[in-house]
């Protein structure tokens, strides 16, 4: 798995993370809704954690810097 996914996309994704478990966890969002969002919430963490999304690499899109050698 190469790395396709910048710092500030890294950071962007766990902060919308943590604004969806803590709609989730203070009962703003529930039912169906709340269960979907803790779901982006893991994936989000998952992707930022490991620096690769798989939706990136499907679209060919990558935030990350290019590499001089």
């Amino acid at each position: 798995m190469k790395k396709n996914m910048s710092a500030a996309d890294r950071i962007i994704r766990l902060v919308i993370s943590a604004i969806f478990v803590t709609l989730y966890f203070t009962n703003t969002v529930t039912g169906i809704f709340g269960i979907i969002l803790l779901v982006l919430a893991g994936v989000f963490t998952l992707t930022s954690v490991v620096s690769f999304c798989p939706l990136y690499a499907i679209f060919g899109i990558s935030t990350c810097a290019v590499k001089k050698q």
